[in-house]
């Protein structure tokens, strides 16, 4: 059975891509599914998961994965898999965000907006002590999802610390982020940390695979080679798969090799791809510019002066792009900008 395409817009999923809540598939990660489910039967699973790893690896996949699992009363016997029938009750209930007892905290317009708030906002982390306050509708768990704990504001960090402390008998908290070693540490302190990993290309591939029925803007030409690009990450590599997400990808990689003197033709032609494409673009000339510097830093040779404006640089790659993004500045003087920087810090 196809899953439906996100229709509404909200922070923790790419857009034009299926929510992770209507996934019934996961790849790549059957051990970790098999530790939690031994865990949930021995009555050893923690009242509070930290589930960390690098975007678009299947975090928030896992997550609703296992909050199903949980809702539902359990995996059934001899089940190593987080597997239910997307037929289930509760698995509608899960995808059609009606289930009584699961709360999901993440980005979203606010009533009658249409821009995506930069953080949760306090006021729906508020809400985590009068649900976990009142009595389970199905008279069992009741599970909390945080898409991304990373995007909490100090108020709603405190907020949901605060629940985090003194959990209800039969509370799951599952705690999704990007960085986990960035979470407050009394937020830390209160959850297991479960560290996801990158997944392989082959892994990568049979997911994309899997999602090219739903999703008509991936050319199936370029899925095995966006597959070997995206890092072990399935949101990256449907970036590269739709539009011209190769090509960029390619166009910046072509112009960093060329660092400290990058060719101005090459420069343009990058700026107009970047121009012309108003979706993921600048997100892929982003990545592969951080990807750039992080590797430049962490190669063990560069001297102190130089790794320190490396790391200058890096912050003012990453605002420059997000005032590009909300301010819909020029992208051909972005690539300039950046370029210049760049060949100063490693000249």
């Amino acid at each position: 059975m196809a899953q439906a395409v996100s229709e509404i817009v909200s922070g923790d999923v790419l857009p034009g891509a299926p929510h992770p809540r209507d996934q019934a598939r996961l790849f790549g990660h059957g051990v970790v599914e098999a530790d939690l489910i031994s865990d949930f039967r021995a009555g050893r699973l923690p009242h509070a998961l930290l589930i960390g790893g690098p975007e678009g690896i299947g975090k928030a996949t896992l997550a609703y994965r296992l909050a199903r699992m949980v809702l539902s009363g359990g995996p059934e016997a001899g089940s190593h898999s987080l597997d239910l029938p997307v037929t289930h009750s509760v698995f509608r209930q899960v995808a059609s965000q009606s289930h009584p007892d699961l709360l999901v905290l993440h980005r979203v317009p606010e009533a009658g907006e249409e821009k995506i708030p930069t953080v949760i906002p306090a006021e729906m982390v508020r809400r985590v002590r009068s649900f976990f306050g009142a009595t389970a509708a199905a008279g069992g768990w009741r599970v909390c999802i945080v898409d991304a704990v990373d995007e909490l504001n100090p108020f709603g960090a405190n907020a949901l610390l605060k629940t985090l402390e003194e959990p209800p008998p039969r509370a799951l908290f599952l705690l999704i982020s990007h960085a986990p070693g960035r979470v407050l540490p009394t937020i830390r302190s209160r959850t297991r940390l479960l560290r996801m990993r990158p997944l392989g290309s082959a892994d990568v591939l049979a997911a994309l695979d899997h999602l090219k029925e739903e999703m008509a803007d991936l050319d199936a030409a370029t899925l095995p080679s966006a597959a070997e690009a995206s890092g072990g990450s399935v949101r990256r590599a449907i970036v590269l798969a739709r539009g011209e997400g190769m090509e960029v990808r390619s166009a910046t990689l072509k112009a960093l090799e060329q660092l400290p003197r990058p060719r101005p033709e090459d420069l343009h032609a990058l700026g107009a791809r970047l121009q012309g494409d108003r979706s993921d673009g600048l997100d892929l000339f982003i990545e592969a510019v951080s990807d750039y510097v992080a590797a430049r830093a962490t190669q063990g040779d560069e001297p102190r002066h130089r790794l320190v404006r490396l790391g200058e640089v890096w912050e003012k790659v990453r605002r420059s792009a997000r005032e590009a993004d909300v301010f819909n500045l020029d992208r051909k003087a972005l690539v300039f900008r950046v370029f210049a920087d760049l060949a100063e810090a490693v000249r």
